[in-house]
């Protein structure tokens, strides 16, 4: 099968998002990416930076006048349409932007993988073959594949940051509570976050200055911090596939230095981070999840099981364990200090491979990764700097809370656009 009739073959050809008062455009949908059982799409409101851009949300982002699914159909079935949109669709579509359709979420947002057992996996643009990560999966397919300028999504544990690296895109989890999450599904309020996917620097900074509007500028970074112990978790191979990008960004900030991010380990951080986010879905999701009793798919379900039994003695120990990590790392990270670590373990891995392998090792030492800016509610920014077999692979960029813009700004000019895939390149 070539790669263009395997696009066919995953999904149909035409997916029309059903706008509720306008016609919308019509995408054709050649990556899985948009939700079919509950679409939408909503023209522009108003007109300024975001005038003739198309964008897609997340499949927990509500939409007046639709349902919101939580990638999870048992959770679409049994919820009533929305009253309003959400804060941050209002936002774009008054700065011009156009709506053209919701994405599929991994289930209930509770995954890293980019396969949903009810919905499919949205397809990886880099490579048939390969997944596209999660939660925010369709978001980053859709993106990836050029259907849209730029799409919403959510992070909690790593959402934006994951796909961001497999498929080789620009994409931010903000600092902890500066964008509102009004009209956002609830899943875990102690780090939920909404960012966005785009392949042009340009294009991102306009986002975010409809979404980061009292955003101020500090100037440039003036130091690179090399998180090694970031470094020292993946594999060497990995390793050594971001030298050149750390050159890059060496040469861009000037001063270099490095850092341990934990004293007691990255895993034990990840601990921590599990023990606190599952508590909080377990708030969220626990009385839905008993009265509902829904058909959940393999790692989900077992997640899922483990929250509903955590307790408030561990609860209140890994609480306080985040406010020591929290302070270690106000404290390591300086005004003008940018920290430089991995975003994911590998690139993407496999389709099919089997969500059991996935999730006891690779989600582990994913999560080790991407714990430290949830913790502390610092913003991160993966940029598709390196590249390994063929496939990118995302190198992180972190600062201070409320530094966001200056991720971005430093992302503008150092990757001002991301690599195409091959077949794309050809077209």
């Amino acid at each position: 099968m070539t790669r263009s009739n395997a696009y066919r073959a995953c999904s149909p050809a035409v997916h029309r998002a059903q706008s509720l008062d306008s016609p919308m455009s019509v995408i054709e949908d050649t990556v899985h990416a948009f939700c079919r059982d509950n679409p939408a799409a909503l023209a522009p409101t108003g007109d300024g930076a975001l005038d003739g851009l198309r964008f897609a949300a997340k499949d927990v982002f509500e939409i007046a006048g639709t349902r919101t699914g939580f990638g999870q159909p048992d959770w679409l079935a049994s919820h009533p349409p929305a009253r309003a949109n959400a804060d941050a669709i209002d936002r774009l579509l008054g700065a011009g932007a156009e709506l053209v359709g919701r994405t599929i979420s991994d289930e209930l947002c509770y995954s890293l993988t980019g396969d949903n057992v009810h919905y499919g996996a949205p397809v990886n643009s880099w490579g048939l073959d390969r997944l596209s990560g999660g939660s925010s999966s369709g978001s980053a397919a859709a993106t990836c594949a050029g259907l849209v300028d730029f799409a919403l999504g959510t992070d909690c544990g790593g959402s934006v940051r994951v796909p961001a690296s497999y498929c080789g895109l620009l994409g931010l989890r903000t600092t902890h509570g500066r964008v509102p999450t009004d009209g956002l599904l609830r899943f875990a309020n102690a780090f939920d976050c909404i960012g966005w996917f785009a392949r042009d620097a340009e294009i991102f900074e306009r986002v975010a200055r409809v979404l980061l509007p009292e955003a101020r500028e500090h100037g440039p970074f003036k130091r690179v911090l090399i998180a090694t112990d970031a470094f020292e978790a993946v594999d060497d191979e990995i390793a050594e596939a971001f030298a050149p990008a750390l050159e890059t960004l060496a040469a861009e900030v000037g001063e270099v230095g490095e850092v341990r991010l934990s004293e007691d380990g990255l895993d034990r951080w990840f601990e921590t981070f599990r023990i606190i986010q599952a508590a909080d879905v377990w708030s969220a999701l626990g009385d839905w999840v008993t009265r509902t009793r829904p058909a959940l798919g393999p790692g989900v379900c077992e997640r899922i099981e483990q929250a509903a039994h955590i307790d408030e003695v561990e609860l209140r120990a890994a609480q306080a364990h985040r406010a020591e990590i929290t302070v270690r790392l106000d404290s390591l990270i300086g005004e003008d200090d940018v920290v430089v670590l991995p975003s994911t373990p590998r690139p993407a891995p496999p389709r099919g491979g089997g969500d059991a392998a996935l999730e006891t090792t690779y989600r582990f030492q994913a999560m080790s990764l991407l714990c430290s800016a949830g913790l502390a509610g610092l913003p991160q920014m993966s940029l598709p700097l390196a590249m390994k077999e063929g496939l990118p692979l995302g190198l992180s960029i972190m600062t201070r809370r409320n530094g966001d813009m200056r991720l971005i700004e430093l992302a503008g000019r150092v990757c001002p656009r991301v690599p195409v895939p091959p077949e794309m390149a050809l077209a």
